[in-house]
Formats: structure tokens, C-alpha cells, sequence
């Protein structure tokens, strides 16, 4: 149940964020699923690989870099699900922030 409450969660940020920011294009519900669900898979497998490789650009940094893996991963995902289009890497890195804060907002109402 905890599972179906958090892909509602990402779904509805996802859904609100290309709503919010111009650039971001999402077909339909269908389509963010599937963008949730892929986002989900390269931020469990292909995030921490880049995260060690770059260790010590983020480290330099102070941990801004892991802003522009953010970014790569989402425009990653809009190269996978067709029907998910982002203008740029600015919009992309957007994107990702505002979706980080919706659902962080989500989740502590929903706890």
C-alpha cells in the first residue's frame, strides 16, 4: 500500500512540476507512470554509479554537482519515455528541484 501511496505521490509532483515549468511536456497520467517508474530505476542503478565517478567534481563543489546529475538522469529519461520531452539541461535541473520539493511536501502530509 505504502508503494501504490508513493508512486501517487511522485506521479502528482511530476504531473505539477511540467504543469509549473515552461519546457517540460508530459503526454498523459499514462506517460508520467511510466516516467516515475524510470526515474525510480536510473535513481536506484545509474545515480549512485555517477555519484562515485564524479566524488571528486562534487566534493570541489560542496555537492552543487549532484544538482547536474539530477538534471542528467531526468534529461536520461526524457531520451526513454516517449511522450516526456525537456527543452534543456536549466529546465531539466528545474524540473528535478521542484519535483524534490512537491514530493517532500507530499510525503510529511502524508505521514
Amino acid at each position: 500500500m505504502k508503494l501504490i501511496l508513493r508512486l501517487a505521490i511522485s506521479v502528482l509532483s511530476v504531473l505539477v512540476a511540467s504543469s509549473i515549468i515552461p519546457g517540460v511536456y508530459i503526454k498523459d497520467i499514462f506517460t508520467a507512470v511510466i516516467l516515475v517508474v524510470v526515474l525510480w530505476v536510473l535513481n536506484a542503478i545509474i545515480k549512485p554509479l555517477l555519484v562515485v565517478l564524479t566524488l571528486p567534481v562534487t566534493i570541489i563543489t560542496l555537492g552543487l554537482f549532484y544538482f547536474v546529475i539530477d538534471a542528467g538522469i531526468v534529461i536520461f529519461a526524457s531520451h526513454l519515455v516517449p511522450g516526456f520531452t525537456v527543452d534543456g539541461i536549466l529546465t531539466a535541473l528545474l524540473f528535478s528541484l521542484v519535483v524534490s520539493l512537491i514530493q517532500s511536501l507530499l510525503n510529511s502530509l502524508s505521514n
